[in-house]
């Protein structure tokens, strides 16, 4: 199988997977468990996302100035500022930490 062959296979499952949840009745994704379930699963699969972009490079674990930065970051927002904040806040501390030879 082709890269070409591969790719048009995905678009074609992701199509049919989108078709398919336009059948489902709004009573079933209206419930409560479902709707429960599809919260908790955003929310897990962001956080995923975001462990592995800060501590994954490639197939090893790196701990440098990006896990000083996230955990600023998580203390602002558990604090509730502004986005725009947040991620100025977090850059420079990871700028910081960088220029000062602290973290790599």
């Amino acid at each position: 199988m082709s890269l070409w062959s591969a790719v048009l296979l995905a678009a074609l499952i992701c199509l049919a997977l989108k078709a398919i949840g336009y059948l489902v009745p709004p009573k079933v994704l209206e419930a409560p468990r479902p709707a429960r379930i599809s919260d908790l699963l955003t929310v897990a699969l962001l956080a995923a996302l975001v462990a592995v972009q800060t501590l994954g490079d490639g197939q090893a674990i790196t701990v440098d100035a990006r896990v000083p930065a996230l955990l600023v970051a998580g203390g602002l927002l558990w604090l509730r500022q502004s986005f725009l904040v947040v991620v100025v806040a977090a850059a420079l501390v990871a700028a910081l930490l960088r220029l000062f030879g602290l973290a790599a």
